[in-house]
């Protein structure tokens, strides 16, 4: 396909997909990524290495962009694992040599939880984030957007810092103590997250999966699979309703069994786009239960040929569409044939 599509007008279709008060349309992306570099873990010893990773990424993504039209935003990414605002509370992390790292639990007790301070963000290991994003960025330039590193919400790190033997047990017996810590994972993350918009800008790529934003923040909310939807209302909705409000709407991620909560989520006030981790059955269901509420993202985009699955979505839903390319002529012919079917001449 001749003609260049660049970054500007990659934003604009992004932000005319994710306003709801126009016209429904599709966004896609054609994974194609030949001879694929070697992720190094996420350590703190391997920063500068990590540095490198995600800028030869950069690099790829923008000279992908110059021949392949489709919605993907080249973005630097300091990729971290779930860890990273348990370990600054204190929490030991396991670091295996084939897998990501996770945080150990630090508190077991609901007596533990007031003895626990909420740290300076410079004086953990958070500080790192900055630093590698400072870097990427400087090289890159001011105009170049940045991907959040990989956040949940304060009770999903909050179920991170305790046990979770005991930790569904005290959401009953003793609530005010679950609360109380994720009151306080709340305040380090809002601390980190505007200081990294404030260094970084308040245009993202979600930390995941990949899209973009042009405001508003992004995050996991996993735990609401293994509690009830009243229990939903009470430890989960209010934060995530301070959250939305501070930043101006909300992304989330699910990989969690949480179909129960599909009404719950309807609630989180200015809803932005919502992704799915799902068997296909239960995708199917969500691109009709959620079509007329928010844009779509799941973990499955459709049946048969990708240039076809427009026609499986509900007329009104917005769908990110992600169909993967094995060669170089197939990902042109996969953008020629989406071009056309996501209505653009």
């Amino acid at each position: 396909m001749s003609g260049t599509y660049g970054i500007a007008e990659r934003k604009a279709r992004w932000r005319a997909f994710l306003d709801m008060q126009q016209p429904p349309i599709h966004v896609f992306f054609v994974a194609y990524n030949p001879d694929p570099i070697e992720r190094p873990l996420p350590w703190p010893s391997l920063k500068q290495e990590r540095i490198e990773y995600a800028w030869q990424m950069y690099e790829r993504e923008m000279a992908r962009m110059e021949w392949l039209r489709d919605d993907y935003i080249p973005h630097l990414a300091p990729y971290t694992g779930t860890e990273i605002f348990a370990e600054a509370f204190g929490c030991q992390v396991h670091r295996a040599d084939d897998n990501m790292p996770f945080a150990l639990p630090l508190i077991h007790e609901a007596r533990e939880v007031a003895a626990l301070r909420v740290p300076e963000v410079s004086a953990t290991p958070l500080a790192l984030l900055f630093e590698i994003g400072d870097e990427l960025r400087h090289r890159a330039g001011p105009e170049a957007v940045m991907k959040l590193v990989d956040i949940q919400t304060p009770m999903d790190i909050a179920a991170l810092i305790w046990d979770k033997n005991s930790f569904y047990i005290a959401m009953q017996e003793t609530p005010e103590a679950v609360k109380e810590l994720a009151a306080k994972v709340m305040q380090l993350l809002v601390t980190f997250q505007d200081e990294w918009f404030r260094r970084y800008g308040t245009e993202f790529i979600a930390h995941y999966p990949s899209y973009y934003m042009p405001d508003g923040f992004t995050l996991s909310e996993d735990e609401v699979g293994a509690v009830s939807a009243s229990m939903f209302d009470e430890f989960f909705l209010p934060e995530l309703t301070e959250l939305s409000e501070h930043y101006g709407g909300l992304g989330i991620h699910c990989c969690a069994h949480a179909k129960h909560q599909w009404a719950n989520f309807k609630r989180i006030p200015n809803l932005r786009l919502l992704n799915l981790v799902q068997p296909e059955e239960t995708l199917r269901e969500a691109w009709r239960y959620f079509a007329d509420h928010v844009p779509q993202m799941h973990s499955w985009s459709g049946d048969g040929p990708a240039w076809t699955w427009p026609q499986q979505y509900p007329p009104n839903a917005r769908v990110v569409i992600q169909a993967t390319a094995e060669t170089q002529d197939q990902a042109l012919e996969l953008s020629d044939k989406l071009w056309a079917t996501c209505g653009r001449a």
